[in-house]
C-alpha cells in the first residue's frame, strides 16, 4: 500500500475514533469517509484542534509540535519579551529556556544578571546558575554557588540541586564528601539517577557490593512502580541492569 494511501486510512481512523468516543454529529463519519483525506483534514480543522487548544494535554501536544517545526520559536518570543520589558521575572524565563536548549553561557549571564536587588540571593536563580556552571565544565564554581545558596536559605530544599552539589563534589574529586550526599539524597530522590549515580561512584571507590545493593534497589523500585514512572526512568535502569551484570 502506498505510503500516502496508508497515511489516509490512518487519519481517517483517528477521525472516526474521536467521532464516536466524544459524541460528535454521526454525519461527520460520512464526511471523513467520503471526503477522504480532505475530509479528514477539515474534521481536524473544525474540530478536534479546537479541543487540544483547551486541554492542558493538548496545549503541550501542539507546543512540542511548534517547537519541532520551529525549534528557536521559544527563545525568540522570550528575548522579544524581555526587549519589551527588562525585569528580572523576564530574564529568568528566558535564562530557563536557554539552559534547557543547552546553551550554558548565554544561561549563566542572564542567571547573573537576575540576581539583584532582592533578588539578589534567590535561591531559584542561584541554583540555575549552579547548574549553567556545571553544565559549562566549571563544578567548582556550581559548588560555590551551591554553597552560597546554603549559607543564605539554609532551610531550602531542592532534589536537583542536592544531586547537584554531590556531583560537583564528585567531579572535584571529593568523594568521601560526595558519598556523604548521595547516602543522605537517594532514598528521597524523586527518580532513580540518584542512587545510579551513587551505585557509580561506589563502584570507582572499588564498594563493589555497595554498588551492586544501590543498582539493585533501584532495579527493585522500578519494578513496583507504575508504568508511567519505568516509562520515564528507563534511561537509568538500564544503566543499573548493566551495571548488575558488570560488577563483581
Amino acid at each position: 500500500m502506498p505510503l500516502l494511501v496508508l497515511a489516509s486510512v490512518l487519519l481517517q481512523a483517528i477521525c472516526l475514533i474521536h467521532v464516536f468516543k466524544t459524541g460528535r454529529p454521526y454525519w461527520w463519519a460520512f464526511v471523513i469517509m467520503i471526503g477522504s483525506f480532505l475530509g479528514s483534514f477539515v474534521y481536524l480543522v473544525v474540530e478536534l484542534l479546537p479541543d487540544l487548544r483547551h486541554s492542558r494535554g493538548g496545549r503541550q501536544a501542539l507546543r512540542n509540535v511548534q517547537r519541532a517545526l520551529d525549534p528557536q520559536r521559544d527563545r525568540r518570543e522570550l528575548e522579544a519579551e524581555l526587549e519589551r520589558s527588562d525585569t528580572v521575572a523576564n530574564r529568568l524565563r528566558l535564562a530557563r529556556e536557554r539552559l534547557a536548549a543547552g546553551d550554558v553561557i548565554a544561561a549563566e549571564a542572564l542567571f547573573r544578571r537576575c540576581l539583584t536587588g532582592i533578588h539578589a540571593d534567590d535561591p531559584d536563580i542561584l541554583l540555575g546558575l549552579a547548574q549553567a556552571q556545571f553544565g559549562r565544565g566549571d563544578p567548582a564554581a556550581a559548588r560555590d554557588t551551591l554553597e552560597t545558596l546554603i549559607r543564605a536559605h539554609p532551610d531550602f530544599r531542592s532534589a536537583d540541586g542536592h544531586l547537584l552539589y554531590a556531583r560537583s563534589l564528585q567531579q572535584l574529586g571529593e568523594l568521601d564528601a560526595a558519598v556523604d550526599e548521595y547516602a543522605a539524597l537517594v532514598d528521597g530522590y524523586p527518580g532513580e539517577e540518584a542512587r545510579v549515580r551513587f551505585g557509580l561512584l561506589l563502584k570507582q571507590l572499588g564498594r563493589h557490593d555497595d554498588a551492586r545493593r544501590q543498582f539493585g534497589e533501584s532495579l527493585r523500585r522500578a519494578r513496583l512502580a507504575p508504568k508511567h514512572y519505568q516509562q520515564a526512568q528507563r534511561e537509568w535502569t538500564a544503566l543499573a541492569e548493566a551495571e548488575m551484570a558488570s560488577t563483581v
